[in-house]
């Protein structure tokens, strides 16, 4: 049995991942301040199993949490076995369906003189408004679901990446602040580039070059295992819309443009630029670049465009989408994905 306590997980085969609760330490220690007096819901994590729970729970008064919420999805399969936590009031131990907790402090009932997952593991077998079974599946899209989250302040979770889409549309269309974890891919899906582009929604602290390490669920496929613990590599990143200082920091260039090293595009009027610490500074014009360019990406210094291939941008105005960007013309192979950025005017480099 892992050692660890598991993240958040997905729901359908191969969609099942588990965050490391380093990975949450690691991130969630920038945000502190945003945390206090807020209601903080974790909307994919049943608590038996969740790194995010414990981390909230545990830190439920340093960080100043007005309330914690979680939501566990139906039929946990490691449910009371990473997490030990039986005999909680108000819900059958030997039952495994879905249910909430909703905590509103965590006090030092165990005399040690700190607050940890023992306070925790005493307040849920003995506080019957605890813990609750759900009437639904906990699905997230549930209107049970919904109705916690419209009572949440931030949400925080690994969500099910085959679900992203839909997940991150519901999160903007109820206005909630968030830090959660997606594949790297999904900053060209439709629904979150556009949040992207309007500045609505970025990514977090950590390098996105820096994938992370998930666990897996028992009988699935991984690539190491580390105490205890199945791992799999994956092309995670945080995402974001509370503040970070990260995104106020002047992203410094030194290269200056030449057409030689920075060739036009054949199809479209920019200029191709292979990595993100060579974009010259001295270019007004529109210029193509990596997507790992968000790891640097400052509001204030440049405007984003479009992205290619996809050109969400120009098709929402209703033009042709363009073809993918060639470089033909210049004997190079077509750049696959590309953010169009432009430097705004006056801005610092």
């Amino acid at each position: 049995m892992p050692n660890i306590i598991l993240g958040s997980a997905k729901r359908e085969k191969n969609d099942e991942f588990y965050t490391q609760l380093k990975d949450i330490e690691d991130e969630l220690r920038h945000y502190k301040e945003q945390f206090r007096g807020k209601v903080v819901y974790c909307n994919c994590d049943d608590p038996f199993e969740s790194n995010f729970f414990k981390y909230f729970a545990s830190n439920f008064n340093h960080l100043g949490l007005k309330k914690l919420i979680t939501t566990s999805y139906t039929k946990s399969p490691i449910a009371g076995m990473q997490l030990p936590l039986p005999q909680i009031i108000g819900l059958e131990p030997s039952n495994k369906a879905p249910f909430k907790i909703e905590i509103n402090e965590v006090p030092d009932v165990n005399g040690d003189g700190a607050v940890g997952m023992g306070d925790v593991e005493w307040l849920l077998k003995h506080d019957a408004n605890v813990a609750s079974p759900l009437g639904g599946n906990g699905d997230f899209r549930s209107d049970e679901c919904v109705d916690l989250l419209k009572q949440a302040d931030i949400v925080v979770t690994n969500p099910p990446f085959s679900l992203f889409r839909e997940y991150i549309a519901q999160l903007a269309e109820h206005n909630k602040k968030f830090i959660i974890i997606g594949n790297k891919n999904a900053i060209t899906y439709k629904e979150v580039f556009k949040l992207i582009k309007e500045n609505k929604l970025w990514l977090g602290y950590r390098n996105i070059n820096s994938d992370m390490w998930l666990a897996v669920p028992e009988g699935e496929k991984y690539e190491k295992i580390v105490d205890g613990v199945k791992l799999k590599h994956i092309m995670a990143c945080w995402f974001t819309n509370l503040d970070t200082t990260k995104r106020h920091e002047v992203f410094a260039t030194y290269k200056k443009y030449t057409p030689d090293e920075y060739p036009a595009y054949d199809n479209y009027e920019a200029i191709n630029v292979d990595v993100v610490a060579d974009v010259p500074g001295d270019y007004s014009g529109v210029m193509g670049v990596p997507i790992t360019f968000l790891d640097k990406y400052n509001p204030a210094q440049y405007e984003i465009i479009d992205i290619n291939p996809h050109f969400f941008a120009v098709t929402e105005q209703g033009l042709p989408k363009p073809r993918q960007l060639s470089l033909h013309s210049v004997g190079k192979k077509d750049p696959y994905a590309r953010i169009l950025i432009k430097k705004k005017e006056g801005a610092s480099v």
